[in-house]
């Protein structure tokens, strides 16, 4: 599954590159939903199979993994260097998303009505941090933010090749996270545990 995700993001990034996208837009949406599909096919899948609970706690485990776990190894590997627009930007995002998705689960319940928020909310954050990333920001030196991205996304794929590795990564997403989810509910019940833990670790 990881290895189709990697696929995926690069069959998909190389298609939208030979078709003219910009490499910012590229790297906020093809690159940034390509690196999250594993946990979002998993969750979709895991709702499919009436597994809510293996759904919701995969998306809040996936989340506390890479706010903690990431970044920690990262900072054992070498010190992390942040810049103070970071904290005061982007951070607070991450707090206010996290809150929000909270108030909507409150109730133990994550309706219709509040998926569709959540997911038009995400739009419209890659579309303002699209827009300040335009910006010019005086005193900042760092690298444009496409330059995060640039190993993303390939100078010269061709696009049948994109199709090829953007269709073989999908369908290798799509098969391990049905397979994974199927483990996930296998492994809840020889165990005798509850699906949520199950997702959250």
């Amino acid at each position: 599954m990881v290895w189709g995700a990697d696929r995926f993001v690069y069959g998909a990034a190389g298609l939208a590159s030979n078709l003219g996208v910009s490499r910012l837009v590229i790297g906020l949406t093809v690159v940034a939903f390509g690196t999250s599909a594993p946990e979002m096919l998993v969750s979709a899948m895991a709702a499919l199979a009436g597994s809510r609970e293996i759904g919701v706690g995969n998306a809040v485990g996936s989340n506390i993994t890479n706010v903690t776990l990431v970044l920690g190894a990262a900072a054992l590997v070498r010190p992390l260097s942040i810049h103070s627009r970071l904290l005061i930007r982007e951070i607070p995002v991450l707090f206010l998303s996290m809150a929000v998705a909270w108030a909507f689960l409150w109730d133990g319940e994550l309706s219709r009505l509040e998926g569709v928020l959540l997911i038009v909310g995400m739009f419209l954050l890659i579309a303002w941090i699209g827009t300040q990333g335009r910006k010019a920001d005086p005193g900042y030196s760092d690298p444009p933010p496409d330059a995060f991205v640039d190993d993303d996304i390939p100078d010269a794929l061709p696009t049948a090749k994109a199709i090829v590795l953007f269709s073989v990564g999908l369908v290798l997403l799509l098969a391990g996270s049905r397979v994974l989810v199927w483990g996930a509910i296998g492994i809840a019940r020889d165990l005798g545990v509850s699906e949520l833990v199950v997702g959250l670790t």
